[in-house]
């Protein structure tokens, strides 16, 4: 396991912390609403952050073995910051419209403007991250290159 891990230790770290925030997400959210529910294993939002999670690991890890001054360092880490960005900003912001667009539809529907029922399918609310889900994302990827630079990487 070691070797097949050390053929691409940036990528291994990167994907071991998208997927411990991907079962982070789904143990938090069975608790929050005592329900058993496997799609949020690939669902997007909540907390943790899988996207920071995956790019503060790929970064983490780079900085730790090329140097923080390195080119691929610069790289990952500038990739990571456009990422992080959408993270909390874009896509928060395609939730909140989301939300509006739930809430006035169905009363659009009630006064008959609209015609058909059919034709209005709820949108998904939890596209983004609030800070707080970011910033668990980023210290899990950050955690999980550390313990591989550490552990594996020997």
């Amino acid at each position: 396991m070691r070797e097949f891990l050390s053929l691409s230790p940036w990528l291994s770290v990167a994907l071991i912390s998208w997927l411990l925030a991907q079962i982070a997400k789904l143990a938090i959210n069975t608790l929050a609403t005592k329900r058993l529910d496997f799609s949020r294993l690939v669902d997007t939002g909540g907390m943790p952050s899988s996207h920071t999670a995956l790019v503060s690991g790929l970064s983490a890890s780079v900085g730790l073995t090329e140097g923080w001054t390195s080119a691929p360092f610069a790289i990952s880490a500038c990739i990571s910051a456009v990422i992080v960005y959408d993270a909390t900003n874009l896509r928060r912001s395609a939730g909140w419209h989301a939300e509006w667009l739930n809430e006035i539809v169905p009363q659009l529907l009630q006064g008959k403007i609209v015609e058909s029922r059919s034709t209005f399918r709820k949108l998904r609310e939890l596209l983004g991250h609030n800070p707080v889900e970011v910033l668990v994302g980023g210290i899990l990827g950050v955690l999980v290159a550390l313990w591989f630079t550490r552990f594996i990487m020997l």
